[in-house]
C-alpha cells in the first residue's frame, strides 16, 4: 500500500502538481501494511522512510554576462507585459524578482535576475527559459559564449510539502503553508553563486590552455615566445579574475542580508556546502597563485634580457669609442715628413668616422 501511495505521488508529481503527505498519514499505512504482511505469515521487514520523491519542478540557473542593467531590464518587462516585478526586500538592490503573468499550470513561474550576470528559473519550461535568455542580451555587459552559458547551467529540483522549508541531498523542499519567496531568493543567490564560479573556472582553465606553449618551452629550454606587454597582460588578465572572485563577490564571506536571519543563513549556507563553493573558491585561488608566480617569472626573465641586451649595447658602444680614441691618439705620432700620407690616414679616419 505504501507503494501504490509513492507511485500516485510520482504520477502527480510528473504533471507538475504540488502534493504533499503528513506524517500521520504516511504512519498508519505502514502500519497497516506491517500487519497485513503478519496475517498472511510472511516477515514484516522494517524499511527507513524514504524521502518524498522529487517532482518535475525544477529550478534552473545561468550565468550570461559580467553584469545585468537591473534598470533597463524592468522597463522591457513592462513593456513586454508578461511577467510582473515582485517585492522581495529593500535590503535586496542587487536583484530583480518577477512571476508571469499567465498561469500554465498549477505552480507559478518565477525569476530572480541578479545584477552581477546570473539568472534563476523557478518552474519554467525550456523553451521559455530560452525565450527569457535571448530577451536579456540587450541587457548584457560582456556576454559570455552561449554554448559556455549552457555548459556551465546548474539545476535543482524542488518539491512542496506541508513542513517547514528545508534543503536535503540536492532536493529543495518548500512549506506549503505561507510565502516562501524569500526561501527562494536564498536557494537563488546560491545557485547563481555556483553558476557564476563555474564560469570563473572556465575562464581560468581555458588560461591555463594559453600559457602550456610556454611552460613546455621553459622546461625544454627553448626561447620564451612571448614579449613583456604580453606577459603585462596575462597578468592583468590574472588580477582581474582575482578581483572578482576574491572583492567583488560573495564568496569567501556569507552576505550582510542574512546576518540578522538566521533561517535563511542556514539554508544559504546549505546550499553553498552542497555546490562545495568554499573548496572550489580555495582551488581556483591556489590556481591563480600559480599563475601569478609563473607570470612573474617570465616578467623578470625578459627584464633580465632586456637589461643583458642594453649592457651589451653599453659595452659596444665603449669599445667604438676607445677605438677611435686609439686613432686620434696615433695620429698624434705621426712624423712630420709624412703629413701627406698623415692627411691621407686622417681623411681615412674621418671618412671611417
Amino acid at each position: 500500500m505504501t507503494a501504490l501511495i509513492w507511485q500516485v505521488l510520482n504520477s502527480h508529481a510528473l504533471q507538475g502538481e504540488r502534493f504533499y503527505v503528513s506524517d500521520q498519514e504516511m504512519l498508519h499505512h505502514c502500519k497497516v501494511t506491517q500487519q497485513e504482511c503478519i496475517c498472511c505469515g510472511q516477515l514484516a521487514r522494517k524499511k527507513p522512510t524514504p524521502e518524498p520523491p522529487v517532482s518535475s519542478l525544477t529550478a534552473v540557473a545561468y550565468s550570461t554576462a559580467e553584469e545585468y542593467d537591473l534598470m533597463s531590464i524592468l522597463k522591457a518587462l513592462e513593456e513586454q507585459g508578461l511577467y510582473k516585478e515582485k517585492v522581495l526586500s529593500e535590503d535586496l538592490t542587487d536583484v530583480l524578482y518577477a512571476s508571469a503573468r499567465y498561469q500554465v499550470n498549477e505552480e507559478p513561474r518565477e525569476l530572480f535576475i541578479f545584477r552581477e550576470g546570473s539568472v534563476v528559473f523557478w518552474n519554467f519550461p525550456e523553451i521559455e527559459r530560452r525565450a527569457v535568455l535571448q530577451f536579456l542580451k540587450p541587457h548584457e555587459e560582456q556576454s559570455y559564449s552561449p554554448s559556455l552559458v549552457n555548459q556551465e547551467a546548474e539545476a535543482l529540483e524542488f518539491v512542496y510539502h506541508e513542513n517547514k522549508t528545508r534543503f536535503h541531498d540536492g532536493n529543495i523542499f518548500l512549506s506549503a503553508e505561507g510565502e516562501s519567496d524569500l526561501e527562494k531568493y536564498t536557494f537563488s543567490s546560491g545557485l547563481a553563486l555556483s553558476v557564476k564560479l563555474a564560469i570563473w573556472e572556465a575562464s581560468l582553465d581555458s588560461y591555463v590552455d594559453s600559457i602550456e606553449g610556454i611552460i613546455e618551452d621553459m622546461k625544454e629550454g627553448r626561447t620564451i615566445r612571448m614579449t613583456r606587454e604580453q606577459v603585462f597582460r596575462k597578468t592583468g588578465e590574472l588580477f582581474s579574475l582575482r578581483h572578482l572572485i576574491n572583492l567583488s563577490s560573495d564568496l569567501l564571506d556569507t552576505p550582510d542580508f542574512y546576518w540578522d536571519r538566521p533561517t535563511l543563513e542556514s539554508l544559504y549556507l546549505k546550499v553553498i556546502k552542497y555546490m562545495n563553493i568554499n573548496r572550489r573558491t580555495k582551488v581556483m585561488n591556489e590556481k591563480l597563485t600559480h599563475c601569478c608566480e609563473l607570470m612573474d617569472l617570465l616578467s623578470h626573465h625578459l627584464e633580465d634580457k632586456h637589461h643583458v641586451r642594453l649592457e651589451v649595447m653599453i659595452i659596444v658602444l665603449i669599445m667604438v669609442e676607445v677605438l677611435f680614441e686609439c686613432l686620434h691618439y696615433a695620429a698624434k705620432f705621426v712624423p712630420a715628413s709624412s703629413t701627406k700620407s698623415g692627411q691621407s690616414k686622417d681623411s681615412l679616419c674621418f671618412a671611417f668616422l
